[in-house]
């Protein structure tokens, strides 16, 4: 299973500091993206997750740390925020992204969906909240909210073939997601939720492709070096 660092960026720099001596004294922080990306990879990341947290607005808005970042670390950079749409992907990818998440309301918009998926095909992965409350607020275009599993399998149908799965900090349901990966035709990925070695063990067992971490990391609240063995 992927252990898949990540860093959100705001005005081209992370908003977590990292440090990662801060516990001994030692080292020095620094909130450049391309730097973290850099110790990771140095320390055995596979893969870099960006959330560009001004791209909210509709369209990517730290295309220049995408670059610093693609430029010093040689695995594949994914980004998410304001990536909806071919343009928007194009544009990430020219900076140097390698894949892209867009958000759950692609699966509300076919039409937008399938021009996603005709720029990154298999490099496509769209974001999903596990918190029904969540899913059933949004302003569907359809009769009655769909569930998590209908919405999973719906993208899966259009040719989808990576979910990430958020959980905005709750622990991950392990019995729900093995279920959800035995049934769906996609690779699921988990962001958020892991807060110690147990639980990435729990959902490498449970069939989960890869855990996005981000402040976990950076904090040091979670060992990454321990956190890729318990992933392995």
């Amino acid at each position: 299973m992927l252990l898949i660092p990540s860093i959100d960026v705001a005005n081209g720099r992370s908003r977590i500091v990292d440090w990662p001596g801060a516990a001994a004294g030692v080292g020095s922080p620094t909130d450049r993206p391309e730097r973290i990306a850099e110790r990771f990879v140095a320390a055995g990341a596979q893969m870099i997750h960006i959330v560009d947290m001004d791209g909210a607005a509709g369209r990517p808005a730290n295309l220049d740390a995408f670059g610093r970042v693609a430029s010093r670390v040689a695995v594949p950079l994914q980004v998410a925020g304001g990536m909806e749409g071919a343009d928007n992907i194009r544009l990430a990818f020219a900076a140097g992204a390698t894949r892209v998440v867009v958000s759950m309301a692609v699966a509300d918009r076919p039409e937008l969906l399938h021009e996603c998926l005709d720029v990154a095909g298999d490099w496509l992965a769209v974001g999903l909240d596990q918190r029904s409350e969540r899913i059933a607020a949004y302003p569907w275009h359809r009769p009655a909210p769909p569930s998590l599993v209908d919405l999973a399998g719906e993208l899966a149908d259009h040719g989808v073939r990576r979910l990430v799965l958020s959980h905005g900090g709750a622990a991950p349901d392990l019995g729900f997601l093995a279920g959800l990966v035995r049934s769906i035709r996609a690779q699921l990925f988990v962001a958020g939720g892991s807060t110690d070695t147990g639980t990435i063990k729990s959902l490498r067992d449970a069939g989960i492709a890869g855990i996005i971490l981000g402040e976990p990391l950076l904090t040091g609240a979670i060992d990454f070096a321990t956190a890729l063995e318990a992933a392995a």
